[in-house]
């Protein structure tokens, strides 16, 4: 069998982003029948702005709406406004957006329908602080959580209780209309609560659950904010709140459909597939250290996996930063591996973000090759040390294995890909 690798790798990530891409997956689950009053379109994401277009352009009716992105990653919409503001850490246009996208849903009545469209960086992009809160405060929170290691379960729950539009928030405001919810999943274990904090969901986390995480990373905590949560006055709207009866949702992409898409073009390859997980987490070092001891068992003693094959993973993982370089959990994870491996032959990787944008540098991933650790080495750089420094990006710019997609505008997050012949 003769096999490029690389581009075997890259044709599998390829394929995993199409495959959970607003214009394959959403034309199924918008609503069908005609609506008497007026067709508002909401949401925040970074697929969110291709999601507005879609509607756009199968939507019978009129719409109109807002909608609030990443900046570049917007879309050409002609009736829907689209808003780009920062992410991962907050910024202005993003409080603003957020305000107006709350007053935009005021007075509506039972014959209006609210199309809300969710993707994974809404949480940071729709950011309007609590009461009491400034903004300035939750930055500094986002970036110690973002540092801390803390899970996206877990960081989102902090900014639900922070908040004056997450956490079932947005969706009490539309009442009485109509709610239908979209989403498009980043969050392992596709959780609709839990993609960008669930503005339009009910929350079964709590205050007291909020502070406990803050507590568990030995974040400093404002004497305002402290306050805030241990009084109860952040908590969030429960399930079973009869104010969300009418309100639908669903999740439409996950990151077990990329794999799957994926795992059916490595077939069509000749190569077999195995979906190893789609909702890992942990810290990138760590799993990447697991996943270079596995690929060592397939490729000298045929177990689990005879190959040639390739090992398919989603999820995401986390990055405790404690050196001062450059790379997402995608790099550092790449890195990881390549140490782990020391160059063991015919075993390449790919780890790459789905929304195209690695933490927040310019690339979606690297490759690995089992050359790179030779290579960087030749050029003066010591991979170990680079891990050590959280320099995923410096190492694989530094021998020319960084991949650099440009915005994908869908998030089912990481994808992974090791292939072993």
């Amino acid at each position: 069998m003769s096999i490029a690798p690389r581009q075997f790798l890259n044709d599998l990530y390829a394929t995993a982003v199409e495959a959970v891409s607003a214009q394959k997956c959403m034309p199924a689950y918008l609503p069908k029948q005609s609506v008497k009053g007026r067709t508002l379109v909401i949401g925040a994401g970074k697929g969110a702005a291709a999601m507005a277009k879609v509607v756009e352009d199968t939507w019978p009716g009129k719409v109109e709406g807002l909608i609030v992105t990443r900046y570049g990653h917007g879309a050409d919409c002609k009736q829907i406004e689209v808003v780009e503001a920062a992410h991962p850490v907050p910024d202005e246009a993003g409080r603003q957006a957020a305000g107006r996208m709350l007053e935009l849903v005021k007075g509506l009545t039972e014959d209006d329908l609210v199309l809300c469209l969710i993707t994974g960086g809404g949480s940071a992009l729709l950011s309007l602080p609590g009461e009491g809160i400034s903004l300035e405060q939750k930055q500094a929170l986002n970036k110690a959580l973002l540092k801390s290691g803390a899970t996206i379960s877990e960081m989102n729950c902090v900014r639900k209780h922070l908040s004056a539009i997450k956490g079932g928030r947005l969706g009490l405001a539309c009442a009485p209309a109509r709610v239908v919810t979209l989403l498009i999943s980043d969050v392992p274990g596709d959780d609709p609560g839990v993609i960008a904090s669930g503005p339009t969901l009910p929350d079964p986390t709590t205050c007291a659950e909020s502070l406990a995480i803050l507590k568990k990373y030995k974040i400093e905590i404002p004497d305002n904010i402290l306050q805030h949560l241990e009084s109860g006055a952040g908590e969030t709207p429960k399930p079973g709140d009869a104010r969300f009866v009418r309100n639908e949702h669903h999740v439409i992409a996950t990151a077990q459909h990329a794999l799957e898409a994926a795992a059916e073009k490595a077939r069509a390859a000749g190569i077999t597939p195995y979906i190893l997980s789609n909702d890992l987490e942990g810290e990138s070092r760590d799993v990447g250290s697991v996943h270079a001891a596995l690929a060592k068992q397939v490729a000298k003693y045929g177990q689990p996996f005879a190959k040639p094959c390739v090992i398919l993973s989603g999820g995401e993982t986390t990055v405790t930063v404690r050196g001062k370089g450059r790379g997402g959990r995608n790099a550092e994870f790449l890195l990881s591996l390549a140490v782990a491996l020391n160059g063991a032959p015919d075993i390449y990787a790919l780890a790459c973000d789905t929304d195209g944008i690695d933490g927040s540098e310019d690339n979606a991933g690297a490759i690995y090759q089992p050359d790179s650790i030779a290579r960087a080495a030749a050029a003066g750089h010591n991979a170990k040390a680079m891990l050590e420094n959280n320099d995923g990006y410096g190492f694989f710019s530094a021998v020319g294995d960084l991949i650099v997609s440009g915005p994908t505008r869908t998030n089912v997050n990481d994808f992974r890909a090791i292939l072993i012949l």
